[in-house]
């Protein structure tokens, strides 16, 4: 279970509430499309052989990327939940900051990883402002299916979660952060995010010294 979850992720980012939706499209359809040129592109920045000795440049071409497509502040405001209303608007800002940092780096080494897995786009479901893009990733061994949820916000389409098999990623990090709170506080949750992005910066800094 862990290689398959470590094989889609190189697909989402480092490429990260049940809706139910209305009218059903395909993959030729325009969100899909949207979908497929954002994640093409990384695929191609991680293939680049001009960027294989840039992990710094690799890296920074792979964030904007990425941003380009996924809505960090829908992801946050969902990952808090009702712990959001209560923050700042400062507040609100730094986590959405942390949070970025935190896939960002998470993901980062396993998307750099990525070999030649087939990725196909198996159905659109839109309602309203909100779509679901189905995928698979096909593997010699399995396939594993991946969800994308979207927002439509300023005319165009981000993603705000992701569901790989069945597990949705913000309902992971809303159940972590509400506990955490409960428990301790939400400033402790600010420090257990910044620790954790210091130690993954070190970590890939070091195999970066590594590698030179």
């Amino acid at each position: 279970m862990k290689q398959k979850k470590i094989s889609v992720y190189l697909i989402l980012i480092g490429l990260m509430a049940s809706l139910t939706f209305g009218s059903v499209c395909f993959a030729d359809a325009e969100i899909s499309a949207k979908l497929k040129s954002t994640i093409d592109k990384v695929i191609a920045i991680v293939k680049d052989e001009n960027l294989q000795k840039d992990k710094v440049g690799r890296r920074e071409a792979l964030r904007k990327t990425i941003d380009e497509r996924f809505n960090y502040r829908q992801m946050v405001m969902r990952s808090l939940a009702k712990n959001w209303d209560s923050r700042s608007d400062q507040e609100r800002t730094k986590f959405i900051s942390l949070f970025k940092s935190l896939l960002e780096n998470s993901y980062a080494s396993k998307l750099e990883s990525y070999r030649d897995e087939e990725i196909r786009y198996t159905g659109e479901v839109i309602k309203g402002k909100y779509a679901l893009v189905k995928t698979e990733i096909v593997r010699p061994s399995s396939t594993i299916g991946v969800d994308y949820k979207l927002i439509q916000e300023e005319g165009d389409w981000r993603v705000y979660d992701f569901v790989i098999e069945g597990v949705s990623m913000i309902r992971n990090y809303r159940s972590q952060f509400t506990k955490i709170i409960r428990k301790n506080s939400y400033e402790t949750l600010v420090q257990k995010l910044t620790d954790k992005i210091n130690k993954l910066e070190q970590e890939q800094g070091s195999k970066a010294s590594e590698e030179l």
